[in-house]
């Protein structure tokens, strides 16, 4: 019976071995096996992020009320210059642009310029002698410009070769013509329009001359996105695209440390430099000083500084180590202290001047001054001979830092000696758009006027003509035979919207075929006219004296003048990533945007 049950058993073991055999895979096949194949994704543009601090407008290279960064840098990005900053900080010819530029004859002084004949806005129309024009005029006739000396010597522009030869007569010897016509602006598509210089480049550009064109800016976003200029004629851009994107710092950092940024340009106080340290070696920082100085403007055409003695008085009562340190908060500003009325302390022959009195607050000497004025001390307050309070506006340009801080750090200084003060924060275009020497402005701060105004001294590439622009008094052009006219009255005229009032552009005329000696000229943002100090801009101006044989008695003259108190030179720190290579601080004031053509990401 055993051995009949074995066999059935070995028999069932033989089937489930048989039916587990044939249950189980095949062997596998040698040789290659099919892959699935996945597709590729298109791979994006090649973009570069930059973190700012802010993208808001206006644009407008030449106006103290857009002075910023990011107005700098889409300068650089979107508009043909003549001349640019070169690697020793000097200015030489951008041949991007240019064939060629120089002086051609010295009675009259005349400068020639050839313009590439493939230089040409993004919308067709070449760069020509119109935009010279343009430019030259609204300099010369607009409030609230950057250096517009030089312009205001001008008397003739003429174009010849369909406006791609441009021959530019002065009325006088200016040796720092090459600071002319940077950032060109299309005048074909602003000359006509109303408002056209006052709303110029307030939210966009309408065409681009420049290696990068604007595809998007989104205020809400906070962010300004760029991209290759198709058109540009020159060496095309590395990179595709580039970001200006609007953070907080702790944004700013939190962006380079993920790598969502490739670097930042930001006004960083000295905290938040420790925090870019902390990134370690992966972040490059770099100090970047800016072509501007902030100052206080003790304006003499108001009603109450217009006295001397009373502008005296309120100059005496302000500290500036307080005004400094709320504006500069520690960071690269803090080091770059004002202590000169001409000159930034990142320049090497920046030579200091400030008087000892004038380094700190006097409240005694400022009691006796009020009191000399007419003013007596009543309940806390300074009391007129009427009996009305001693009252001041105090004005900074609306949503621009730090001067709002500065401004609410002023007033408390003024208010605990017993000044009333009132905060006005007009848009910067209404503050700085108009001439406060202009009898007919209306008065800003709901009708008060300004007396005391936190702003930039913006630094051109020209010390000379940024002295003779900075205290350049209102006149007509015909008056005195003023630099803008050279006595002759030639010069052409502006229209409200800046555009050449009764001219024709063609190949053998000139620019100027209308005569109009009743230009005005406005006078410099603060509203200072001093004679002397006029004459010596006008003097420094055109090379009869240098600047260095006049400092000493500008300076002096100023001080005593207390109408402008110089704190700080704004710096910005760049903070460069390891993924990006080609950027660099700049050469002069040119700033890191300068070679963004050379940008590259390095994927690192």
């Amino acid at each position: 019976m055993a051995d009949g049950r074995t066999g059935i058993l070995l028999a069932l073991g033989c089937v489930m071995a048989l039916l587990a055999t044939a249950c189980t895979d095949p062997p596998p096949v040698l040789g290659p096996r099919p892959t699935s194949v996945a597709e590729t994704p298109e791979p994006g543009p090649d973009q570069i992020v930059i973190g700012v601090d802010s993208i808001e407008g206006g644009y407008n290279p030449h106006t103290v009320a857009d002075l910023s960064p990011v107005t700098r840098a889409l300068a650089q990005l979107l508009l043909p210059s003549v001349f640019v900053p070169g690697e020793d900080g000097g200015l030489e010819l951008d041949e991007t642009v240019m064939r060629s530029a120089a002086v051609t004859s010295t009675k009259p002084f005349t400068v020639s310029y050839t313009i590439r004949s493939d230089a040409s806005w993004s919308d067709g129309a070449p760069i020509a002698a119109e935009d010279f024009i343009y430019l030259a005029e609204a300099m010369r006739s607009q409030p609230g410009t950057v250096d517009p000396a030089g312009y205001r010597l001008i008397t003739d522009i003429a174009s010849g070769d369909g406006g791609k030869r441009v021959k530019v007569t002065f009325a006088d010897r200016y040796p720092g013509w090459r600071g002319l016509f940077t950032d060109l602006l299309p005048a074909h598509l602003f000359k006509d329009v109303p408002g056209g210089w006052q709303n110029a480049l307030g939210t966009s550009f309408p065409a681009y001359g420049g290696p990068f064109a604007i595809r998007t800016i989104d205020l809400a976003r906070g962010e300004i996105l760029l991209e290759r200029n198709e058109r540009y004629w020159e060496k095309p851009a590395a990179v595709d695209q580039l970001v200006l994107r609007r953070s907080d710092k702790q944004g700013i950092i939190a962006a380079l440390r993920d790598g969502n940024n490739q670097f930042a340009l930001t006004r960083a106080t000295g905290q938040d430099r420790a925090a870019l340290r902390r990134l370690g070696n992966d972040i490059t920082l770099y100090t970047v000083p800016r072509p501007a100085v902030a100052e206080v403007l003790l304006r003499p055409t108001s009603d109450v500084l217009a006295d001397d003695t009373t502008r005296a008085a309120i100059a005496t009562l302000i500290d500036r180590r307080r005004l400094i340190a709320a504006g500069a908060k520690g960071g690269p500003s803090s080091r770059l202290r004002a202590t000169a009325q001409i000159g930034v302390p990142s320049s090497t022959d920046f030579q200091p001047t400030i008087p000892a009195a004038e380094r700190v607050p006097h409240p005694q000497r400022a009691r006796q001054l009020l009191r000399a004025a007419g003013y007596q001390p009543a309940a806390g307050t300074w009391r007129d001979r009427n009996g009305d309070k001693l009252r001041l506006v105090v004005a900074a340009p609306n949503e621009q830092e730090p001067y709002l801080a500065m401004a609410r750090e002023l007033m408390r200084q003024l208010t605990a000696a017993g000044v009333e003060t009132k905060l006005a924060t007009p848009k910067p275009r209404d503050l700085f758009g108009s001439d406060p020497a202009d009898p007919d402005a209306q008065p800003l701060a709901g009708g008060l006027g300004i007396d005391i105004v936190l702003a930039p001294r913006a630094v051109g590439a020209d010390a000379a003509s940024t002295f003779a622009s900075r205290f350049a008094c209102r006149e007509r052009s015909g008056d005195s035979g003023s630099a803008a006219s050279g006595g002759t009255g030639d010069g052409g005229a502006a229209t409200e919207n800046g555009g050449n009032r009764g001219s024709d552009i063609s190949d053998s005329g000139s620019a100027n075929d209308s005569a109009d000696d009743d230009v005005v000229e406005p006078g410099n943002i603060t509203g200072y006219c001093h004679e002397r100090l006029d004459r010596l801009g006008r003097a420094v101006l055109t090379g009869k004296q240098s600047l260095a044989d006049v400092r000493s008695e500008v300076e002096s003259t100023l001080w005593r003048a207390n109408v402008t108190i110089p704190l700080f030179q704004f710096a910005d720190t760049l903070a460069v990533g390891d993924d990006v290579a080609g950027v660099t601080p700049g050469h002069g004031f040119a700033g890191p945007f300068g070679d963004a053509v050379n940008w590259i990401r390095t994927g690192n």
